[in-house]
């Protein structure tokens, strides 16, 4: 009922996911990660315990291929599951259950991988793959809002749209962008327009916050506020 990419973006090193469904609030459980461990996309029949349990694992250095057979082998729903998992070397496993509903499928490739089942197709996750691979001069989470979007125009979900999400990492437990559109006529739209509006103030923003080598952060608000506006100004330059 969903299709969704786990990448790495070998410029920054940050990890991000998206996902689109005809499923609500599909951001609540499928995208899982830890930018120290890696991450994973669960879905199908979804298994919840998957995100935790999987994210458990990877922090404890098991691969990506572990941790799917982890957490399918003692699973009695596993034929319909479907699973992708990123280690933190940047090496990929998946596991789509032969009891999935059709069509269904994965496919791994450089820094990323694309699973997703009840699509119309396998042009969708081919074409959410392809357009990953054909912009990689794109900020990355145009990026796969792009491949999620090319995914969606191959066919997408064959029942039609409800939900997305975006999440993405990059040095810090929390992320640097997290995006939900949980019920929406247009999900992948409204991804798209949020994804804009971030960039109104709030990526500008977050470069200021506390981190785990500055506990601190700015907390100057002219000088944040400056450096916003001129931040901003840069980019309706472009």
């Amino acid at each position: 009922m969903t299709w969704s990419i786990v990448a790495r973006d070998h410029e920054t090193g940050a990890i991000g996911i998206a996902v689109a469904t005809r499923f609500f609030a599909a951001g609540a459980l499928v995208p899982h990660i830890d930018p120290d461990a890696g991450a994973l996309a669960t879905q199908a029949l979804t298994n919840p315990t998957y995100g935790a349990r999987g994210l458990r694992l990877l922090r404890d250095g098991a691969s990506a291929e572990d941790v799917v057979r982890g957490l399918t082998a003692p699973d009695p729903g596993a034929s319909q599951r479907q699973l992708h998992v990123m280690d933190r070397t940047g090496s990929f496993a998946a596991h789509t259950g032969a009891d999935c509903v059709g069509w269904c499928g994965h496919l791994i490739g450089d820094g990323f991988s694309v699973a997703g089942n009840m699509l119309t197709g396998p042009a969708v996750i081919d074409a959410t793959a392809a357009t990953f691979q054909a912009h990689a001069l794109l900020p990355f989470a145009r990026r796969l809002i792009e491949a999620m979007k090319a995914g969606e125009a191959a066919g997408g979900d064959k029942r039609g749209r409800q939900s997305a999400a975006l999440v993405i990492h990059t040095t810090e437990d929390y992320p640097a962008l997290s995006l939900r559109v949980d019920d929406h006529s247009d999900p992948l739209a409204e991804l798209d327009r949020l994804e804009r509006v971030s960039h109104e103030r709030y990526v500008h923003f977050a470069r200021f916050f506390a981190t785990k080598a500055d506990p601190v952060g700015g907390i100057d608000r002219d000088a944040i506020n400056a450096a916003i506006a001129e931040a901003v100004a840069r980019e309706a330059e472009r």
